[in-house]
């Protein structure tokens, strides 16, 4: 018999991040207010009831100690790195992307250690970091001061886990139709996906509360140049979107994961279940997505959250 789950795996759970780590279990963060939140579980579908911890407080009323948004962990250089979005309480011009690093094995365990905020040329939020020929690099959403457009997708080198060097230098703004829906146009949440001797930059486009939030994505010869425009092709539609007959709406702000035996590639997304309804409603939602013939991602139709779905292959 096939063990099924159905979506959402995480409820009131907006810009979902999966880790899976070497050493077998899943690590997991979304968007909850003004603390960060970590969890770890043995399965993919089984975050919901994986260990939580608050695993960070910001200082009150201290200069990044408001909307804290998006946290993403990863492990780099034998340490754990979180990267949120923090700002003062003002506007979009103070939102910076703020670094926390933990030496532990276990990053349920311990110390946080606040390693300070990234010095992008821009404002900015969504910071996500790319290894690339052992070099690292830095993705974010840069506010800019455009006349037309909220934000869009940035990259500068990184000489450690927490430091910019260099110019930003940008590879997507939203010029297109299907990413200014919602009364902006937004380019933000990059995220890498390698394969097939490709680089995929997936981004989020259009603003999170519309229900026509899709994701985009940028490609790249992996032996190309990251940090030359040139080297990126953006696909002209969205490569991920809402699914009207499944009732699944507002899709974005994704991450990518494998199945617990490592055979299947798995999406995790955000998503409500109707037009028009609350941000707060954002749950978590992932689904198996397969490869075509070309060398890249068929991430498919949003599955709804009648369906049952086969467990990851090994859970």
């Amino acid at each position: 018999m096939t063990v099924t789950f159905r979506n959402p795996i995480l409820d009131k759970a907006a810009d979902p991040w999966i880790f899976k780590h070497s050493d077998g279990f899943y690590y997991f963060m979304s968007t909850q207010g003004g603390q960060l939140e970590l969890r770890k579980s043995a399965s993919m579908t089984g975050i919901a009831n994986g260990q939580n911890k608050v695993i960070w407080k910001p200082e009150e009323n201290g200069p990044y100690s408001y909307n804290l948004w998006a946290p993403e962990i990863h492990r780099l250089e034998d340490k754990w790195y979180i990267y949120f979005t923090a700002n003062d309480g003002g506007g979009d011009d103070t939102r910076r992307v703020c670094v926390l690093e933990n030496e532990a094995e276990d990053p349920m365990n311990g110390e946080w250690v606040w390693k300070g905020v990234i010095a992008t040329e821009y404002p900015g939020l969504d910071g996500s970091v790319m290894t690339h020929h052992n070099q690292l690099y830095f993705m974010y959403a840069g506010y800019g001061h455009f006349p037309d457009y909220g934000s869009a997708v940035y990259i500068v080198r990184m000489t450690n886990p927490w430091t910019v060097e260099g110019g930003n230098v940008l590879l997507t703004a939203p010029t297109l139709e299907w990413e200014k829906q919602g009364g902006m146009a937004i380019n933000e949440g990059p995220v890498i996906l390698k394969r097939n001797g490709k680089v995929f930059l997936v981004y989020s486009a259009s603003t999170t509360w519309s229900e026509d939030y899709a994701l985009g994505m940028l490609t790249m010869d992996e032996a190309s140049d990251p940090m030359d425009p040139s080297s990126w092709e953006k696909s002209m539609v969205p490569v991920f979107r809402k699914s009207v007959e499944n009732g699944v709406f507002a899709t974005g702000h994704n991450s990518f994961t494998v199945s617990p035996d490592g055979t299947e590639d798995w999406i995790v997304y955000h998503a409500l279940s109707a037009p028009n309804e609350a941000t707060s409603l954002r749950s978590t939602r992932v689904q198996k997505f397969s490869w075509r013939s070309d060398g890249t991602p068929d991430f498919g139709i949003p599955i709804g959250t009648t369906e049952d779905i086969a467990v990851p292959s090994g859970e």
